[in-house]
């Protein structure tokens, strides 16, 4: 029993190393001297200076940032309908068609997808004359279709384990359906529609295919920038921009966690 913990604790550790130790890494070289990547040169704050003087960096930030806060919005509401749709409707004629639609974006290949939207605006702007080119609108578009059904999974999920006792208890109190629904479930599957939130929102940050199969000229997104920059070499700005990204999802991380617990905590109390 204690060869079998020993052996548990020592995979988790080398899982963990494996997954962060490069992260660490990369950090540490964001405040390195040398102009050369890979080799330290002592430490310094240049490469924070040359990055917030790099106005192309800093509009695919801006551009990703927006993209992914709009396409995450629309994904989050799309997906508690489509989670509310699935779990207390019942069961009604095209249900399973429904469900297959949804799951559809979690197994389909990014290219794949990204093609066929790329096909589907083509074809738009031929038969309505929109868009008239492709951009930030198209890209949130496009976001929005794919990362709604991570929402509606994790919505889905909470909506399932779910006491229903509550619902029945609001309506025989004289509550109608939509006054339940703003009072009752909600508030109850808030925490689940932060988390999806949150994964649409790093979904469309980090997503690169989609972004060059559905944008035009002029819209660059901070992958695309990112990835462009690695056929001529990584400079280390770019390890200082990955450093801040970092910064800021792990804040968001703890923030809402922080609020998830609160949350739970409450509804023990209560």
């Amino acid at each position: 029993m204690q060869k079998s913990s020993r052996f548990v604790f020592s995979a988790l550790c080398f899982g963990f190393a494996f997954l962060y130790i490069p992260i660490l890494v990369l950090i540490a070289f964001s405040f390195n001297q040398s102009a050369i990547a890979s080799v330290w040169g002592g430490f310094s704050l240049r490469w924070y200076t040359a990055l917030f003087n790099n106005e192309q960096i800093i509009e695919a930030a801006l551009l990703s940032l927006k993209i992914a806060a709009t396409s995450a919005t629309f994904a989050t509401i799309l997906g508690t309908m489509a989670g509310l749709a699935l779990t207390q409707m019942g069961r009604y004629r095209g249900r399973l068609v429904f469900t297959g639609i949804i799951a559809a974006p979690l197994v389909m290949p990014e290219v794949i997808t990204g093609l066929s939207l790329l096909l589907m605006f083509v074809s738009l702007q031929e038969l309505i004359g929109w868009p008239v080119s492709r951009g930030a609108s198209t890209i949130t578009i496009a976001h929005i279709t794919f990362s709604m059904a991570y929402v509606a999974v994790v919505v889905q999920s909470r909506l399932s384990s779910m006491d229903q006792s509550l619902h029945e208890a609001a309506m025989d109190l004289g509550g109608r359906p939509m006054q339940v629904a703003f009072d009752i479930t909600l508030p109850l599957i808030a925490p689940s529609m932060l988390s999806g939130w949150l994964l649409a929102f790093t979904l469309s940050l980090d997503d690169l295919v989609i972004a060059s199969f559905t944008s035009g000229a002029g819209a660059s997104t901070l992958p695309m920038v990112i990835f462009s920059k690695i056929k001529l070499g990584v400079t280390p700005d770019i390890n200082a921009l990955a450093t801040l990204i970092i910064g800021t999802v792990s804040m968001g991380i703890i923030i809402a966690s922080l609020i998830m617990f609160r949350q739970n905590k409450l509804n023990k109390v209560g």
